[in-house]
Parts: C-alpha cells; sequence; structure tokens
C-alpha cells in the first residue's frame, strides 16, 4: 500500500497540502479530484520524488517502480515503436549485455531472465498500444521528429503504460487524445495489473475505470470507496450530516450561553452557570468549510433562423489542393445536435472550419442561411490570445463600440467576474481562457454554436456548467469532443468522419465504443428489438424537450429575481430598524416598517418555495 503521512507543501511560501494524509491500497485504480489549483498535480510530483514535502513522508513497498508520462514529449530520429520499447529499462539493458557477452554460461542467464519478462512478446505489445492511441503500422517506423507536439505525447503516454510500472501516474491522460483513444485508454486501464492514481476531469473516465477516489479539498485528503458518481452522492450524504450535526451543535452552545450569561450573577443558579460554561469550553466547535463556488455558464439566446441552416450538396475540402474530405451532402437544422465522430487527423476540424466559413470549398455546392450567425471555439485559439491584456480589453478589441459594463456583462454570463475580466489573460487559468473563449464566440448570439474540444481546460464541475448550458441553448449545435458524458447528455445524431467521408453514424455511443475495441472496418448498427426512432423522430423529441424545460427555467429565473428584489427590500427596513430612536421619534412609522418588513418576509419564503419547486421539478425533468 502506499502511505500518505501527513504531509506539508509549500511553494514559493504558498501552502498547498497542510497535514494530508491518506492509506491507498495496492493493487488497486484510485482517481485523485479536486478543484483546478487543489494540488492535485503536486501531490503527484511528490509521490514521484521530483517535489520534496516540508513536512510528513510518503511510503510504498521497497520493490515498487513508480512510473509517470515524460514532461517533455519524445523527438529526435528513432521510431515511434522503438522509443516505446526503449522505456523497459531492463529488456533494453539486457539486450545490449546479450549482444556483447560471450560467456555462454551468462549468456544462457541472460536469454532465461529475457524469456521470464517476455521480452520477445515486446514488439507486439508495444505495437498493440500504438495502435491503440491511434497510429497505424506505417506511422509507429515513423521517427518522433514527424509528428506534432500532440501526437508526441501520446508516445509518451504509450511508453509509461509500456513500462507497466508498479504504481502508475496519469495525470490529465485524455488531454492530448480524441474521443477514440479514451475509449481505448479507459478498457486498457480497466485490465492493468498494478496501481493507478489518475487524475482526470472525465466523469466517464473515473466511473468506468476506479475504485477509490481521493479528494483533495482545503489542503486535505479523504478516500472515498467506490467510483466518481459513488463518491459525489456519499460526499453529499455526509456533507449534509456534518451540516445538521454543527447546526445542532451551535444551537446547544447558543442555549448553554443564554443560560449562562442569564444566571451567573445570580448566586442560586452560579454553579450551575459555572458547570455549564466549562461544558462550553470542552464543546469543540464543528467548523463545515462551505462549498467551493462553481462559476456559472450562461449561453447568450440565439437570433432566430429557419431551416436549413447550412445544404452540402456533394462538396469538398482540403488545403493547398488536396481533398481532405469528399462527397459531403448534409442539412443542418436550426434545433440540430450533433457530434462529429473520428479519430484525429480524419477532418473533423476540416469540416467544421468549413462549416463556419473559415475553409472555402473545392467542389460541390455549399448553401448558408443568410440568417445563419455561427459562434466557433477551437483549442488553438487559446493560445493565439495577446496575453498581456485583460479579458475586457479581449472582447474591447472585437466589439470596440460596447461599452466597459456591457462587456463584464457579457464576460459574467460565463464566470469571469470581478477581477477575472481585469486578470491579465496570461495569468488566468486554462479553464478561465476557456471561459474568455466561449464569450468571444457568442458575442454575436450565434443560431449555430460549433464547439471543437471545448472541455480541455475545464475541471469536472465547469464541465457540468457547460453541459447544462448547452442543454438550455435554443440553437444547433456541432460539436468534437472526447467527452462521452458531454456527447450523451446534449447531442441527438453522430456523424462519422473517417476515410475521407462524412456520413451518419446509426447507433449510439456504445454501439461506437464497440465498433472501435473489436477492430473491424464497418460502424456496427444498433442491435435493438424495437423499431429504431428516426433522426427526425430524435431531433423534434429533443426540440420538444427543450420547449417542454423552459417554462421551468423561466419560472427559476422568476423567483430567483424575486427573491433577489425582496432581499434588498428586507435589508433596506433591517437599515431603518436598526435606528434605537425609531420607536421613541415615530413609533406610527417603526410599526409601519416592522409590518412592511413581516410582509416582505412572507413574499420572500412564497419566492422560495417557487424557486425550491421550481429547481426540483426541473432538476427531476433533466434527469429523466
Amino acid at each position: 500500500m502506499l502511505v500518505i503521512d501527513n504531509i506539508i507543501v509549500r511553494i514559493a511560501g504558498r501552502e498547498i497540502l497542510n497535514g494530508a494524509g491518506a492509506t491507498l491500497p495496492a493493487g488497486r485504480r484510485i482517481g485523485l479530484v479536486g478543484r483546478n489549483g487543489a494540488g492535485k498535480s503536486t501531490l503527484l510530483k511528490v509521490i514521484l520524488g521530483t517535489l520534496s514535502t516540508d513536512q510528513g513522508e510518503i511510503t510504498w513497498p521497497k520493490d515498487w517502480r513508480i512510473g509517470a508520462v515524460a514532461q517533455e514529449a519524445p523527438s529526435g530520429p528513432i521510431s515511434l515503436l522503438d522509443t516505446v520499447l526503449a522505456a523497459d529499462k531492463e529488456r533494453t539493458h539486457l539486450l545490449a549485455r546479450a549482444e556483447a557477452e560471450h560467456d555462454a554460461h551468462k549468456l544462457g542467464d541472460i536469454h532465461a531472465r529475457l524469456e521470464a519478462i517476455d521480452a520477445y512478446a515486446a514488439p507486439a505489445r508495444a505495437a498493440s498500444i500504438l495502435a491503440g492511441l491511434g497510429f497505424d503500422a506505417q506511422d509507429q517506423l515513423r521517427p518522433c521528429s514527424e509528428f506534432s507536439g500532440g501526437w508526441r505525447m501520446r508516445v509518451a503516454l504509450a511508453a509509461i503504460l509500456f513500462s507497466a510500472p508498479d504504481l502508475l501516474l496519469l495525470d490529465e491522460p485524455t488531454n492530448y487524445l480524441d474521443l477514440e483513444g479514451v475509449l481505448w485508454l479507459e478498457d486498457y486501464l480497466k485490465r492493468y495489473r498494478g496501481s493507478v492514481i489518475v487524475v482526470s476531469h472525465d466523469r466517464d473516465l473515473l466511473n468506468a475505470v476506479t475504485e477509490f477516489i481521493l479528494h483533495l479539498e482545503y489542503q486535505k485528503l479523504t478516500l472515498y470507496s467506490g467510483n466518481y458518481d459513488t463518491f459525489v452522492e456519499t460526499r453529499a450524504m455526509r456533507r449534509a450530516n456534518d451540516l445538521a450535526f454543527a447546526k445542532k451543535q451551535e444551537a446547544a452552545r447558543q442555549h448553554m450561553q443564554a443560560f449562562v450569561d442569564r444566571f451567573k450573577a445570580k448566586a442560586s443558579k452560579a454553579r450551575q452557570a459555572q458547570s455549564r460554561m466549562k461544558m462550553l469550553e470542552r464543546l469543540q466547535k464543528v467548523e463545515v468549510p462551505p462549498d467551493e463556488y462553481i462559476a456559472p455558464i450562461q449561453l447568450p439566446k440565439p437570433l432566430n433562423a429557419s431551416p436549413p441552416l447550412i445544404t452540402l450538396d456533394k462538396a469538398q475540402v482540403g488545403y493547398d489542393g488536396r481533398a481532405i474530405l469528399s462527397e459531403i451532402s448534409l442539412r443542418f437544422d436550426p434545433d440540430d445536435r450533433i457530434a462529429l465522430l473520428g479519430k484525429n487527423g480524419n477532418g473533423k476540424s476540416t469540416l467544421a472550419k468549413l462549416l463556419v466559413g473559415k475553409l472555402d470549398e473545392m467542389g460541390g455546392e455549399i448553401v448558408r442561411s443568410r440568417k445563419m450567425i455561427p459562434g466557433y471555439f477551437a483549442q488553438h485559439q487559446l493560445d493565439e490570445m495577446d496575453p498581456s491584456i485583460t479579458p475586457v480589453q479581449t472582447l474591447a478589441r472585437f466589439r470596440p463600440k460596447m461599452t466597459e459594463t456591457e462587456l463584464r456583462t457579457r464576460l459574467g454570463s460565463m464566470g469571469l467576474t470581478g477581477d477575472k475580466a481585469l486578470t491579465q489573460v496570461g495569468s488566468l487559468s486554462g479553464g478561465e481562457r476557456a471561459r474568455l473563449m466561449l464569450t468571444l464566440a457568442t458575442l454575436d448570439r450565434p443560431n449555430l454554436l460549433i464547439l471543437d474540444e471545448p472541455t480541455n481546460h475545464l475541471d469536472i464541475d465547469a464541465r457540468e456548467e457547460l453541459l447544462m448550458a448547452l442543454n438550455d441553448f435554443e440553437g444547433a449545435v456541432i460539436l468534437v469532443s472526447h467527452d462521452r458524458r458531454l456527447i450523451e447528455a446534449t447531442m441527438d445524431r453522430l456523424l462519422l468522419v473517417a476515410d475521407g467521408k462524412v456520413e451518419p453514424f446509426e447507433g449510439d455511443l456504445d454501439d461506437y465504443r464497440r465498433f472501435l475495441l473489436s477492430g473491424e472496418n464497418v460502424p456496427m448498427a444498433r442491435a435493438a428489438e424495437a423499431p429504431k426512432p428516426t433522426k427526425e423522430d430524435a431531433r423534434r423529441e429533443a426540440a420538444a424537450r427543450r420547449q417542454a424545460l423552459r417554462p421551468l427555467k423561466e419560472k427559476i429565473e422568476i423567483a430567483e429575481s424575486q427573491m433577489a428584489e425582496l432581499n434588498k427590500e428586507i435589508a433596506k427596513y433591517d437599515k431603518s430598524l436598526a435606528d434605537p430612536l425609531l420607536f421613541t421619534k415615530d413609533p406610527a412609522k417603526g410599526s409601519a416598517v416592522s409590518k412592511k418588513r413581516a410582509e416582505a418576509m412572507r413574499k420572500l419564503e412564497a419566492a422560495e418555495t417557487r424557486w425550491m419547486a421550481a429547481s426540483e421539478e426541473y432538476e427531476a425533468a433533466m434527469a429523466e
């Protein structure tokens, strides 16, 4: 087992971990979760030995090998296959010794050890891992230097998986993967024989792979049994129990304090008062830390447009005169929710650029509605932002006529409030820059939103906010994402981009998973006893669902607005009643203010009741 014993870690004078401790069982898969900036990567560095603790220690069995993905992507003239094979240091060392050894007995011992570690099957195993991460047989023989940084990070991941350490540390392993790579990795980790600690914001990966969740919050660690969904449920129950206990304890404290205050000067009650004072001193106050704030994501209401938004007839698109996709015949309507499937490099982003107008068609025909307003989010745009200016200044470059108040309101709807709106972009976290990009993509109230990997830098809570925002959005959405939960919860149709074509995938993501892991060359049709609903049925059902939820959402918003106004009104009355001379100077006014406050409190309670009922109904409808 791995024991984390009361560790303290400081970086640049700031405490990241303080008194953190946990005992992790061996041979299990553990998900390390916590908000961005909580210290998850720091903890992995301490376990790996690249960062020291200021106090406490971490211990594990002496014979354990601990491994993590290399910080720098491999490069140079060595082939991908040889790079991965070199990660098994014992095999590499033994093969080198076998080449130089002339003693027959020693050579026999070397080959016996090579046989024991299954060294001769290693090339096939390395090739299988590389294939699962998206490299075909020809790619595996090419030098690392011919691939981009993202693809070379996949090679680094393949290398550490191949080396099979006793404790495997993975920090956001899906960041450089497409959906296909994520599905393969999920299946691989479920069969991994060693211990695994994985940091991930992919809820589906955590649910499918992990057996325990290690939660890092307020510099402390808590270990929960079960996957991520079980952790959420268990933590909510624990928190509710802690809050209830703290409330009861505070009530008991106030009761005893009131007795002391009332009778401490009375001789007949002095002994009892002293007794209660001692009880108060012994009564430890239970502190329940507040839930961490989750910044909202609210997409603006789209401008109306009649169908179709875009029609493609045998369209062709590519670069430098070379077609990437051909014979594209599709139609996109204002209520479409479409996810693009296909391995990286097959043309998903190329199709997205064609639809949004950033690429021209090379052949065929594409007709866009005059009222179509596209909004486009792409990962590469995050790297193109000016790091020296603020989010407000970034928006102002695109909308110089908008006031600062208007710009800050737009940023606030994406969770960039207060000082964040005035912080230099270079000092924002990856998730905050993603929120800024979403703000830019939706400035014109688009009725067609094209999102290319929008979740890469968002934590689990922010992804849930985006999920709900997309479900509330009334326009069309085309999504490229490796987040299976986001696709399943928000999209109605699947298009497969493969072999230079774009075709409907007649199945769901479970079918697609089986198709990928089976190694077959054609998509598997959905197996079902009942007839499969048509695409039109799915679109109508999704549109009807959004329409049905809209009144509930409006009820919630109205109740929230009323509650805010009533709280302001009550605060005004409280300010008047705080005047100790009010009832002396003007008893009638004091009485009137008291009555108005009581009436406002009654209205607030009614508004809160309406808000609670509408919220519960909305959440129940979303869960169906």
